[in-house]
């Protein structure tokens, strides 16, 4: 088993950063056309953080938005940062380990796809990121395809060679609401015949 910050840095040097970015668009068009409507309702600017930001295309799309005024993508895997960096963009890109790293402000809107399950300790980690990372009334929003209920991910931590953690949908809420987080729901994202859709996990604090 490898780390996976090794595995996707690899990929990235491999240009597969792209066909995951391909593969994720719609599950994550469906979360940020829901927070940036309530960020729009809201009617204030607001600031972004992209975790497991990948090569930084979903952070590119939300500091387009007219009310973003701070954009940060955050990646562990470096070759990751280094392809985001080569795109045009107002973006901020932080090459750093998601488990251990402190960031020096907090964000209204958080956003993470594809990331959650790697990390140590995911239900430490959300409440920390609620804790110490989402300003009040900021709203954090997760997308997970690798989920007990989507019986054609079980095999991916074989196939891929890096452990993921394998919860239910009704385990990944506990954690969001042992979080401290409010307003918490859950649906799922772009299901087909064969694919459960991606899990979206999104909470408010405050």
């Amino acid at each position: 088993m490898q780390k996976p910050t090794e595995i996707f840095g690899r990929w990235a040097e491999e240009g597969k950063d792209v066909g995951m970015e391909k593969g994720h668009a719609t599950s994550v068009k469906d979360m940020l056309d829901f927070a940036l409507l309530e960020r729009t309702n809201i009617g204030k600017n607001f600031s972004f953080l992209d975790l497991g930001c990948g090569n930084g295309w979903a952070a590119r799309k939300v500091a387009e938005n007219t009310l973003c005024t701070d954009a940060v993508g955050l990646d562990g895997a470096e070759q990751m940062i280094l392809n985001a960096k080569k795109i045009k963009g107002q973006v901020e890109y932080i090459h750093a380990d998601i488990n251990s790293y402190i960031p020096n402000r907090k964000f209204d809107l958080i956003h993470s796809m594809e990331v959650l399950y790697y990390l140590e300790d995911p239900a430490k980690k959300v409440k920390r990121f609620t804790n110490d990372w989402l300003a009040d009334q900021g709203r954090i929003i997760i997308g997970i395809d690798h989920y007990y209920e989507n019986l054609d991910s079980h095999s991916w931590e074989e196939k891929v060679g890096t452990p993921m953690l394998m919860l239910k949908e009704a385990e990944w809420l506990d954690i969001f609401f042992a979080s401290g987080l409010n307003d918490v729901k859950s649906w799922r994202s772009n299901p087909s015949e064969d694919w459960s859709g991606t899990l979206v996990l999104t909470g408010k604090k405050g």
